[in-house]
């Protein structure tokens, strides 16, 4: 019988298993989820690991088995950051060959789309919180984003 004065186990397995299904469904190596004091990452290697590794840590710093799992510091913007609200992959134009949606130093009004986000086969479109102008894109045509990454900033 468990002890009831045992601390919780803070690891959600069934988040755990539906981040693992996010990894499968859309080709992506790695995932990672804050909740509160709660990070967990999976992630994967190429073609050795069919299980995902997870990483939790219910303080600031990073628990690993000798990967870390923390980004590097964020750096300060001018303006406003365009965070990413979802994991998946980040598309700057429409379709291939087309003009980027925006580039640095344009004009942009609320609501405009500011880049596309691939998650499980869907395009999302980032619109622009509020109107401004793109001082910063911090991400590429291609490159696979995380939950709260910053994509943009709106000056």
């Amino acid at each position: 019988m468990p002890d009831p004065k045992a601390p919780a186990d803070p690891i959600d397995a069934r988040l755990v298993r539906r981040l693992a299904a996010i990894l499968n469904d859309t080709g992506l190596t790695e995932i990672e989820v804050e909740r509160g004091d709660l990070r967990i990452k999976v992630a994967r290697n190429g073609a050795v690991a069919p299980m995902p590794t997870i990483y939790a840590a219910p303080t600031s710093a990073p628990v690993s088995a000798g990967v870390p799992a923390a980004r590097p510091p964020e750096a300060e913007h001018e303006g406003d950051v365009v965070n990413s609200p979802m994991v998946g992959t980040v598309y700057l134009q429409p379709e291939p060959g087309a003009q980027p949606f925006v580039r640095v130093g344009d004009s942009v009004a609320e609501g405009q789309t500011l880049l596309i986000i691939e998650a499980m086969k869907t395009m999302n479109p980032i619109p622009a919180p509020r109107a401004g102008r793109i001082l910063e894109m911090l991400v590429a045509d291609g490159q696979p984003v995380e939950f709260g990454e910053p994509l943009a900033v709106i000056g």
